[in-house]
């Protein structure tokens, strides 16, 4: 069966998706799969940063933590899975584009989404430890204000800003220390 997710031209302008997939960890490689089945599954031409924050949820409980507890979790995932059932149709056939990046080139990632996962490789880097973790990848897409998970953050009642901000104190605290983070 062919892929609902079309693929392009990897003459075109921006990392491919064994460049996106090259710097992560088997936990998020496994999150990077499930986003990739969820965007497939929903008939949506891009794996978009709603997709990636899905599938993070449901699979690292360092980002689970994050949120301050189940009512957060819980309503986020309720959102989530009424997108997924069709309450987000208005996404679909569109493009997740901040304007800041061109266009991604291959396996059907949004702009935004593959600038997240670029985002997060280089958070990895900054704090001394290689492939990306789950919250790498959380912080990356939270910051891009123009992201669907921003949005689905909003109306899950979850502020974006506030919950960087405790992302970066862990990760400004692993800094310091010159650990990993685990």
């Amino acid at each position: 069966m062919p892929s609902r997710i079309p693929q392009q031209s990897a003459a075109e302008s921006g990392p491919n998706r064994a460049e996106l997939d090259a710097g992560l960890s088997a936990e998020l490689a496994s999150v990077v799969s499930g986003a990739r089945r969820r965007a497939l599954r929903d008939g949506d031409r891009q794996i978009d940063t709603a997709h990636l924050l899905h599938s993070l949820l449901e699979s690292d409980p360092e980002v689970r933590a994050v949120f301050d507890g189940g009512p957060h979790v819980a309503r986020l995932l309720g959102y989530l899975v009424q997108r997924s059932i069709g309450y987000g149709l208005r996404w679909q056939s569109t493009v997740e584009d901040s304007g800041a990046v061109p266009v991604v080139a291959d396996a059907g990632w949004s702009p935004v989404a593959a600038g997240a996962m670029e985002a997060a490789q280089e958070r990895a880097v900054l704090r001394g430890d290689e492939p990306a973790r789950g919250l790498d990848l959380l912080a990356a897409v939270v910051a891009e204000p123009q992201s669907r998970a921003v949005e689905v953050l909003g109306r899950a009642g979850v502020d974006a800003g506030e919950l960087l901000g405790r992302i970066e104190t862990g990760f400004e605290e692993h800094v310091g220390r010159g650990d990993s983070g685990r």
